[in-house]
């Protein structure tokens, strides 16, 4: 089931503080995070070192190692658990990313070692001057550089092959080494239970104060309980049940300490409507957001652009980011439909990132794509807002083709209106002048023919950005789409 985290720094009251400025739980905090830190450490390794654990025996060496209780050790034992399983997951992703990353330098080789090895091959020819189809690389110098393009591709080559080595003598050594585990320090970590009152058994909190049972190894110095007052979490929105487990961390940050609840939250009220009734379709790029309401019957009643700026720092990056999730989640609430998305993964893009340029990377490693639909995801649900995720298939390309010009959309907001369509299980149908050219079976999938569409629009060569599409009429269709017609040496027509 779903979690929620909310998090505040841990307030000082002036009536709470001593002589030293701090107060008695944050002395106790202090006093009781390296006891913590040595226990997971310790759990930590042997996770690592044992095939089986048994939880029941470690946890009764813990308490009579460390003088804490049953309820403390389990906090151990689960802060322990959870820094090994993401060192394993991260372990895994990298191996993954690097790959990835190795295929993709070897495909770029083996093709470029083939043209130019096809290059040679025509050179090599006695009549290559009069050739028809020339040559797929031609040799050419460089008068600023004073070398040839050939020589500049052996050098790209010769300095892929080092990095190819390389990532090959990298993946072997992960392969094999250890796994190592970082723990932070001054952190306390205590897992609720939904059968103790207030959630957790150890540290409870009634919404202003929060009283804590103090392991025995400290109760000489703090006794048997440490309270202190906290509030409550001021949200705008607050999810935060009175019953139900409650997990507690307690971590320094920033030269403070700071307190997390981790619990299930109470459900809320659906806003939104079926999809039947009009959804929302976004489409994200990296300069902005196009959105499109679509009603029941498919068709568009309202759209706009929400602009996004490039290159901000973190914090302005994630408000802006924010803001925007707000603006989405406030056209959900006003027109009570879900919100539909495309399903996109650019895992295997950013592998190729070496292999396509600077100004590709830096758009593609600029672009928060991620981050912008888990925050989206968590806004929306926090508001009873659904969240659909769908294919992006020639979602684009269905939008430039059938929508831009129709209701003269920029080209984001066109792939919006495809994208809350396929959500609302619309199919979308290639115009009929676009059919009359192809030949259009019934049996076969529609996306078969956007396929088929697609490729011819690349073969065509008229079509050079998206500003083409909105100056393509009915009338020349035909020029773009019908298979154009070449004339042999014996005067006969044929398709190519």
């Amino acid at each position: 089931m779903t979690t929620i985290t909310y998090c505040k720094g841990l307030p000082t009251p002036e009536e709470e503080m001593n002589a030293l400025g701090c107060t008695t739980f944050e002395m106790f905090l202090d006093a009781f995070a390296p006891i913590f830190h040595k226990a997971t450490c310790e759990t930590a390794n042997h996770l690592l070192s044992v095939k089986e654990f048994d939880k029941s025996k470690w946890n009764t060496y813990l308490q009579n190692t460390y003088g804490i209780s049953k309820r403390h050790a389990n906090g151990v034992i689960s802060h322990a658990k959870g820094a090994v399983e993401s060192a394993k997951e991260c372990r895994i992703n990298h191996l993954k990313i690097l790959v990835g990353k190795l295929k993709s330098i070897e495909k770029w080789v083996k093709k470029e070692e083939t043209k130019l090895k096809n290059a040679k091959k025509f050179y090599k020819k006695k009549n290559w001057l009069h050739s028809k189809t020339g040559c797929n690389f031609p040799i050419s110098s460089s008068l600023q550089y004073r070398n040839t393009n050939w020589q500049h591709l052996r050098f790209q080559l010769h300095n892929k092959k080092r990095h190819l080595h390389h990532l090959k003598k990298q993946i072997e050594h992960l392969k094999t080494a250890p796994i190592r585990v970082r723990v932070p320090r001054h952190q306390v970590f205590i897992v609720g239970s939904s059968d103790e009152s207030y959630g957790n058994q150890v540290c409870q909190g009634d919404g202003n104060a929060i009283k804590f049972r103090v392991p025995g190894c400290l109760e000489p110095q703090f006794g048997a309980y440490v309270q202190t007052t906290i509030g409550n979490f001021d949200r705008g929105i607050n999810r935060l049940p009175a019953t139900g487990a409650k997990t507690w961390h307690f971590y320094y940050k920033d030269g403070k300490w700071c307190v997390a609840v981790q619990f299930t939250p109470s459900p809320i009220n659906p806003v939104s409507r079926h999809s039947s009734y009009g959804c929302i379709g976004i489409d994200m790029n990296p300069g902005s957001i196009g959105w499109a309401y679509v009603d029941s019957d498919g068709n568009l009643k309202a759209h706009g652009q929400i602009p996004l700026q490039m290159g901000l720092p973190k914090g302005k990056q994630n408000a802006q980011i924010i803001d925007a999730c707000l603006q989405l989640a406030q056209l959900a609430i006003t027109n009570a439909c879900p919100v539909v998305c495309e399903e996109l993964d650019f895992s295997k893009k950013k592998d190729e990132l070496r292999e396509r340029g600077r100004k590709y990377a830096r758009m593609l490693s600029g672009w928060a794509y991620s981050q912008f639909y888990n925050l989206l995801g968590s806004i929306l649900s926090n508001r009873g807002i659904y969240l659909m995720t769908v294919s992006p298939a020639y979602t684009s390309l269905i939008g430039l083709v059938k929508y831009a010009r129709q209701y003269g959309l920029a080209s984001d907001e066109a792939a919006a209106i495809a994208v809350g369509r396929r959500g609302m299980r619309l199919t979308e149908k290639l115009p009929s002048a676009i059919t009359a050219y192809l030949e259009v079976y019934s049996k076969k999938h529609v996306w078969h023919w956007w396929s088929q569409l697609n490729n011819l629009i690349k073969k065509s060569g008229k079509i050079s950005s998206r500003h083409s599409y909105y100056s393509i009429t009915v009338s020349n269709w035909e020029s773009i789409v019908k298979p154009p017609a070449e004339v042999t040496k014996t005067g006969s027509k044929r398709k190519r």
